[in-house]
């Protein structure tokens, strides 16, 4: 009985050992790597650990340190540009399409006959979801530009800030030719950042390009890519920017968003993609700012972009390789003259229908749309130098700017002549289909609806073949003849289906 006792006893002591023992294991282990500082109470631990670190090479080593420079930079243009970058919720009033369509052409022209469709077309509510880049502030009104297409029919326009600040916005004013638009809010919260705005003439192939906007709503949203082009023509809805290029991806809900370059400054307002899904396939499209630098002020003071007018009608040949060599303009940058408006800015400087300009303000014209930029940019009343060619000679001649006026600009009885014409041997015409009574003629491509060439009988598909009666010798010759001031008529010759025509004579004076 004693010894089992002193058996029990035993085992007692080694149990509460061993569990003494796990006791001071796990303190000693919770108070590793830790010492106590006094300070007049309870002492408190402070740890003292290093996070594990991964060796690697030299050169490794420095690939990552420029990597973490290269990301330090993004985050300074994410923290920099985003602030100025919002979201733009509009409703606007859509026109639901009729169901059938007007007959062609007497509705196009004249409208319904017998009073038809006099009913309202139905229209409804449409939202949508866009971006826009805070540009100016003046007191408590703040001035946010987007584009048209995202704003310019706006209704309702809410304004979301990158921190969830919202304001109720209204449209200053919108431009579809350069596809931008103005919109304001009122506030007193001092706490607005204005986009740095940079210059869009120094941006080259290559640089880097980031995009920042709502795609699909998802606010805030920043994508990184370079510049893949500049100088990019060709954009939707008769656009008439140039374009930067870029792969930084741009989707729906960019639009009206900023791209800007690595030091945060705005350099394009993304505009559009080209896609055949619908979704970024690393071609978007942003408008230059310094394209719509001027327009912001046109805007505020006059809620619509002013552009200037030369009072002509061009034609575009860069790619009539025939046309241009029976000019002689071969390989030739510029914008070529169809038609002069009558006492219009490029009349009244002596710029007559076939002239070729290759330069304004003495700077290189690039081509029709870069032309059409340059003279909306150039404030109504200044004069510029234009340079020209005209039957192989070069002229410089000085023209006052007027300001574009639509009425003006679209009153085709006073574009002279009316008509645009190119050579039998372009490549776009099939010459197989060339009457041999028209060989040596030039084809017409348009005429201009209630110009001299429309009241005269002309239609585009016509080939001319004679000027007043005499034989056409090649297309400088034409334009000097319709041009020559002795000549107080015009009248010529046409095929049309094989037919020899006489069209009716027009007086010039």
């Amino acid at each position: 009985m004693a010894s089992g006792k002193n058996l029990y006893s035993k085992k007692f002591f080694v149990a509460n050992l061993i569990i003494l023992g796990v006791i001071i294991g796990f303190a000693f282990a919770f108070l590793g790597g830790r010492t106590f500082v006094g300070g007049g109470g309870s002492a408190l631990p402070v740890v003292e650990a290093e996070s594990p670190k991964v060796q690697v090479s030299p050169e490794i080593g420095a690939a990552l340190s420029q990597a973490e420079s290269l990301q330090t930079a993004f985050r300074y243009v994410a923290d920099t540009a985003l602030p100025s970058v919002v979201e733009l919720k509009v409703v606007d009033k859509a026109t639901e399409t009729p169901k059938s369509q007007p007959s062609i052409p007497w509705e196009f022209f004249f409208g319904p006959r017998n009073n038809q469709n006099d009913e309202k077309t139905p229209q409804y509510r449409q939202e949508g979801l866009g971006s826009g880049v805070i540009v100016r502030r003046a007191g408590k009104t703040v001035y946010v530009l987007t584009n048209n297409h995202v704003a310019g029919n706006a209704e309702k326009i809410t304004v979301i800030m990158n921190d969830g600040r919202e304001y109720v916005g209204s449209l200053v004013g919108g431009d579809e030719r350069k596809d931008i638009a103005l919109v304001k809010f009122e506030t007193s919260d001092e706490n607005i950042i204005v986009a740095s705005l940079g210059d869009s003439s120094k941006v080259r192939v290559g640089d880097w390009a980031i995009a920042l906007g709502s795609p699909f709503g998802l606010i805030s949203s920043v994508t990184a890519g370079i510049v893949s082009a500049v100088g990019r023509n060709g954009g939707p809805d008769g656009n008439i920017n140039d374009f930067i290029q870029t792969d930084a991806a741009i989707n729906k809900g960019n639009s009206g968003g900023a791209l800007v370059n690595i030091r945060g400054e705005v350099i394009g307002i993304n505009t559009w993609i080209a896609s055949t899904t619908g979704a970024s396939a690393g071609l978007g499209f942003a408008i230059p700012i310094n394209n719509v630098k001027s327009a912001i002020d046109d805007f505020i003071q006059h809620k619509a972009v002013r552009y200037g007018w030369l009072g002509v009608s061009l034609l575009d040949m860069g790619r009539d390789k025939a046309t241009m060599e029976q000019l002689g303009l071969s390989g030739q940058k510029g914008a070529f003259v169809s038609s002069v408006f009558k006492n219009g800015p490029a009349d009244k400087a002596g710029i007559l229908a076939g002239d070729y300009i290759t330069a304004i303000g003495g700077a290189e014209v690039k081509s029709q749309d870069d032309l059409v930029r340059r003279v909306g940019d150039i404030p109504a009343g200044s004069s510029t130098t234009i340079s020209l060619i005209r039957g192989g000679e070069r002229l410089s001649l000085t023209v006052k700017i007027d300001l574009r006026d639509t009425s003006v600009a679209s009153n085709n009885k006073d574009l002279f002549p009316g008509l645009s014409v190119i050579s039998l041997e372009s490549e776009s015409i099939d010459a197989t289909k060339v009457p041999a009574s028209a060989k040596g003629g030039l084809f017409v491509t348009d005429v201009a609806a209630r110009s001299p060439a429309s009241v005269m009988g002309l239609r585009a598909g016509d080939i001319i073949i004679k000027v007043n009666d005499q034989s056409l010798k090649g297309i400088v010759w034409f334009y000097k003849t319709i041009n020559d001031p002795a000549n107080k008529k015009l009248s010529f010759t046409v095929v049309r289906d094989e037919q020899i025509i006489d069209t009716l004579a027009y007086n010039k004076n």
